[in-house]
């Protein structure tokens, strides 16, 4: 228990210190935090403190107290755990029991010696050698007898918090201007050399790691990007530095650093995925993809499947801008467009689109005249040749003849107004195997949309994506009639429940 005049001079210094109590117990060495705290409400109810105890505490007997002073002194001498392990008192009352019962350890459980006074000569005195310093600040301290922190108190109540000591030795040669400005310059086109090199830095390994231009914005990469890019030069620049350039929260990095490190459980699909791409024109986007793999049991969603064909750079080649055409004029009279594009057809052989496709490669010219089937969209038949004449047309339409000579069927054959279509050669096989003919309107290149696409598709698959420099008219022709095998019997078709026409006919069990 502490006498008036301790609690007294406790409260007093407690006040002039500004109310700090971690302050007033440093320089005391009593009470806690908690009983300062009790003493000065006290005192401010009343302005004076009683005589008696500072504050009431339940009542224990003597054995009690025995009992809870005997468990802190034999178990650590910790105030807490023999609070928690006998469940009384409170560790200020089991303080006082200690004073009482053993006042020669009062100094062990507070941590400190009752306070010394010092005079106010020795107090500016310390300041002054503090602020003037030539040594440290711990070796004034020890000097003085004082802990480093009271020397800084005696500081903070001379001259107030807000004046800053000198942490460093003094100097009496005072420095050149001009030198310190040329070091200022120095260091400040070091900083600059510094910036600029992890700039280059992070830039190179763009490119060499993410494949990325030298020339990539990089705040505009993934997070994921960033942090493989950090990974690679962490060694040679402070993770902070690469975080700031990179605009990269530091959660952000670690968390994609774990991703990293975890092993890919998407190993094997990514090698299907490449497979298939390569096997199939690398002309198949996500969704046909994701048809392509469900038929190797390899079952993945359409995200997913997205995700990997972006991340392996698996990119189908854009559809180039058409050039630009313009329509002759008529040469005789053309039949009425039955078809007005309705382009739907509920069993085959009802309706046929046909038009001529021109391919001009390094080699040569090269035309393909197809005919093409509006139930699923399979090439009847066609021809490939060098020189866009009336055989072209004719050994095509013979041969898409054949294929319904032995049946009823009488399909509807709709073209443009090309003079192909026109010439008596056509006009006479058509009437022959009595089929009906059809014709886009004049110039009007969406009436027969359904072969154009099928051009389309064959061209940003098959004939933009390559460089044909090395290849000649013969290869290529080869090229382009395996293609449309491949069309026919294995690419997959979304509309048909992604199977290819020959398999959606087989499905229906239709002879194709």
């Amino acid at each position: 228990m502490y006498s008036y005049e301790d609690r007294i001079r406790a409260v007093k210094l407690y006040i002039r210190l500004g109310k700090r109590a971690a302050a007033t117990v440093r320089q005391l060495g009593y009470p806690n935090v908690k009983a300062l705290k009790v003493w000065y409400r006290e005192y401010e109810q009343s302005r004076d403190l009683k005589l008696g105890r500072a504050c009431n505490w339940q009542r224990y007997s003597d054995e009690q107290k025995q009992a809870a002073v005997d468990h802190y002194l034999e178990h650590g001498r910790c105030l807490a755990g023999t609070v928690k392990a006998l469940g009384y008192p409170c560790s200020e009352t089991l303080n006082v029991w200690i004073e009482e019962l053993h006042p020669e350890m009062r100094h062990q459980v507070l941590g400190n010696a009752a306070g010394v006074q010092h005079s106010p000569k020795l107090k500016q005195a310390a300041v002054i050698a503090l602020c003037t310093r030539q040594v440290s600040a711990q070796e004034i301290a020890q000097k003085l007898a004082v802990s480093r922190p009271t020397l800084y108190n005696w500081k903070n109540q001379l001259l107030g918090r807000e004046t800053a000591s000198s942490m460093k030795y003094q100097n009496d040669s005072s420095p050149d201007p001009e030198q310190t400005d040329l070091q200022r310059q120095v260091e400040s086109l070091r900083q600059d050399i510094r910036q600029l090199q992890l700039e280059h830095d992070l830039l190179k390994k763009a490119n060499e790691l993410l494949k990325k231009g030298l020339g990539v914005d990089l705040p505009l990469l993934t997070n994921r990007e960033k942090t493989i890019l950090v990974d690679a030069l962490k060694q040679t620049y402070a993770l902070s530095e690469l975080l700031i350039e990179l605009g990269l929260a530091r959660s952000s990095y670690f968390y994609h650093r774990v991703c990293l490190r975890k092993p890919d459980k998407y190993a094997t699909e990514r090698l299907a995925i490449k497979d298939v791409f390569d096997c199939n024109h690398r002309c198949y986007g996500y969704r046909r993809m994701q048809a392509a793999l469900g038929k190797q049991q390899v079952y993945l969603s359409e995200k997913v499947v997205q995700r990997l064909m972006k991340q392996e750079c698996l990119v189908v080649a854009a559809t180039r801008r058409r050039r630009y055409g313009s329509y002759l004029g008529e040469i005789s009279p053309a039949p009425e467009n039955l078809i007005n594009r309705d382009f739907r057809a509920t069993i085959p052989n009802e309706k046929w689109l046909t038009d001529i496709t021109e391919f001009q490669i390094p080699a040569g010219k090269v035309y393909l005249s197809p005919m093409i089937d509006c139930f699923d969209g399979l090439v009847v038949s066609w021809t490939i040749g060098t020189r866009p004449d009336a055989d072209l047309v004719n050994t095509m339409l013979d041969a898409a003849i054949e294929t319904v000579s032995n049946g009823d069927d009488r399909p509807i054959v709709h073209s443009d107004r090309g003079a192909h279509y026109r010439w008596p050669g056509w006009l006479l096989r058509m009437k022959n195997a009595k089929l009906t003919r059809s014709m886009s309107r004049k110039g009007c290149s969406p009436d027969n949309a359904a072969c154009e696409g099928f051009f389309g598709r064959l061209k940003t698959e098959m004939f933009y994506p390559r460089n044909w420099k090395a290849i000649t008219v013969e290869q290529f022709i080869q090229i382009v009639n395996s293609y449309i095998h491949w069309y026919n019997e294995k690419r997959i078709k979304i509309s048909l429940g992604s199977l290819s026409p020959r398999e959606y006919r087989e499905s229906l069990g239709i002879a194709a």
